[in-house]
């Protein structure tokens, strides 16, 4: 038998994003496990449903269409937020930079990042703003599909987005880094 007092309460694993690839080494993870790491913790992603991919499509033509040269387009690959995040966002808008070969981009290269919300939207809206809020991230839009609306956040925080909005159908959505290119309609990110 044991001391009852010398018993400590399970405690989670979390894991850092180092541990996270040689999970996916040994085989443990594998390419098509639809996983990313948030606060040391590995997250399932839900399936990406036909409304989804059209969101993320349209998304991706309006955008490579206005920002480039200025930004760089990058669909679902992996951010660096620090050493126990690394999220996979729908879409990223990145500094123009040659180094994302050599690693992949972290805060300081987002200018914009965006999670389309079909079936996650409680988490997308809730979860993760607070992650990327204090990992620095600039801004971050939620498409959201059953809504039809983008929940906007801006200026962020160690406490989350002091600035949170609510674009409609109807209005346009301007990338706040980039102030020259033109305003997104929000009626063209939805069918």
């Amino acid at each position: 038998m044991h001391d009852m007092d010398t018993i400590a309460p399970p405690r989670e694993r979390t894991f850092t994003v180092s541990e996270y690839y040689r999970l996916a080494r040994h085989g443990i993870l594998t390419e098509n496990d639809r996983v990313e790491l948030l606060d040391g913790r590995i997250y399932e992603m839900a399936p990406i449903g036909s409304g989804h991919a059209q969101c993320v499509r349209r998304l991706t033509e309006l955008l490579v269409l206005r920002v480039t040269p200025g930004a760089v387009v990058s669909i679902q690959n992996p951010v660096r937020l620090n050493d126990r995040s690394e999220p996979e966002p729908d879409v990223a808008l990145l500094e123009p930079k040659d180094v994302y070969g050599s690693r992949h981009p972290r805060p300081e290269d987002v200018l914009l990042l965006i999670e389309v919300a079909d079936t996650s939207l409680d988490f997308d809206r809730d979860v993760k703003p607070h992650l990327y809020a204090r990992a620095g991230i600039r801004e971050l839009w939620v498409p959201a599909l059953r809504e039809q609306r983008v929940h906007v956040y801006r200026r962020p925080g160690p406490n989350g987005y002091a600035e949170r909005a609510v674009a409609e159908r109807g209005g346009a959505l301007d990338v706040a880094a980039l102030p020259e290119v033109d305003a997104i309609p929000v009626d063209a990110m939805f069918d």
